[in-house]
């Protein structure tokens, strides 16, 4: 009814007893073999997930589980993009199509920091079992009528914790702190258990681990 709910995101490294992270300790073998290699990486937007679905007649919402509950006046923003006639041109001869995003502003994350009222801002796009590639999600977003998460850069998992540390990304949104990034592989790549690579790094993470960590302990992977 809504579309598959999305991969987990993975928090790049394990925790500790006190759940503060532990730089250097992969949480995937995966991220410690690809750690040098490009990532793709966008900003992460402190909300609430929500799908779209997309069935060639009618358009659905949910949230991140099928037992997620979306708030009403998040819905109520919505407005145009639940409109079919959108969808009917942007997915002719689809009848399967699973739009990822974050609601965001007023009431949803404290503070009200991207915007005085509320609306969904797209990072992916399923059709079928095929995950559409960055160009062909800004491609629908712009047809619907929405934005995508902004972009950061491409480099690998070790500059961007760099970039953590350092404090080099800010956010697309004038006085808003970024609350992280979210990274994926140049290419599409999944585990053994044919989940999607995707990662988050987060400034919270880090500030929790400066403050509970002991002098001289660890910073880079």
């Amino acid at each position: 009814m809504f579309g598959p709910e999305y991969t987990k995101i993975q928090t790049a490294f394990k925790r500790d007893e006190r759940n503060v992270i532990i730089p250097g300790e992969w949480t995937l073998p995966e991220f410690r073999y690809l750690s040098g290699k490009d990532w793709t990486w966008t900003e992460k937007i402190d909300g609430t997930n929500i799908r779209l679905h997309w069935n060639g007649s009618e358009v659905t919402v949910g949230g991140r589980t099928d037992n997620a509950q979306v708030p009403a006046t998040l819905v109520a923003n919505l407005g145009p993009v639940l409109d079919p006639l959108p969808w009917k041109a942007a997915f002719p001869d689809a009848d399967d199509v699973t739009v990822y995003g974050e609601g965001y502003g007023a009431k949803i994350q404290s503070g009200g920091m991207y915007r005085p009222d509320q609306a969904l801002i797209l990072f992916d796009v399923m059709v079928g079992r095929w995950w559409l590639r960055d160009a062909d999600v800004a491609d629908v977003a712009g047809k619907l009528g929405l934005e995508v998460v902004p972009p950061i850069g491409a480099f690998t998992l070790e500059q961007a914790w760099r970039g953590i540390v350092e404090g080099q990304f800010t956010s697309r949104w004038d006085g808003a702190r970024i609350e992280g990034i979210v990274g994926r592989p140049a290419v599409d790549l999944f585990t053994r258990k044919g989940d999607r690579l995707v990662v988050k790094m987060k400034v919270k993470d880090w500030a929790d681990y400066q403050r509970r960590s002991a002098p001289g302990s660890r910073i880079s992977v």
